[in-house]
């Protein structure tokens, strides 16, 4: 997750990312290797003579923005006592972020704790994942 992190705010360099995390190379490396591997991150040639690459984020890695800021919030409420040591803001206006959820239907913005599930049906003749197989 901080390497997701910190390529959100712009390190996208194998030594960048090692220097701020303060991890070894090859520890590094493997999990560059998985998140690129995974589909998270694409890594990108940026000089041919000698190779090297940076990582950017993929549309599933951008996807994770909202659990990120997520996870981040909750730390700064429950973990740093309230103390953030970062402001999310919006790029174009500068007005601080906030995170919410939205109703479409009825044109609202919502908390967590109204937040109802349900099973997705299933189509006819399909089981569901890890459902075991009809007696025959």
């Amino acid at each position: 997750m901080l390497i997701i992190r910190d390529v959100f705010r712009g390190l996208h360099r194998f030594e960048e990312l090692r220097s701020e995390l303060g991890i070894a190379r090859p520890v590094l490396s493997d999990r560059l290797s998985k998140l690129v591997d995974g589909g998270i991150l694409a890594r990108v040639p940026y000089e041919e003579h000698p190779p090297r690459y940076e990582y950017q984020l993929t549309e599933m890695g951008f996807e994770l923005s909202p659990a990120l800021v997520a996870l981040m919030r909750w730390g700064d409420r429950w973990l740093a006592g309230g103390e953030t040591g970062v402001v999310l803001c919006h790029g174009t206006c500068g007005t601080e972020l906030e995170q919410g959820f939205w109703c479409p239907t009825c044109v609202k913005t919502f908390g967590p704790r109204a937040i109802k599930s349900r099973l997705q049906p299933t189509r006819p003749g399909r089981r569901a994942k890890g459902a075991p197989a009809p007696l025959s």
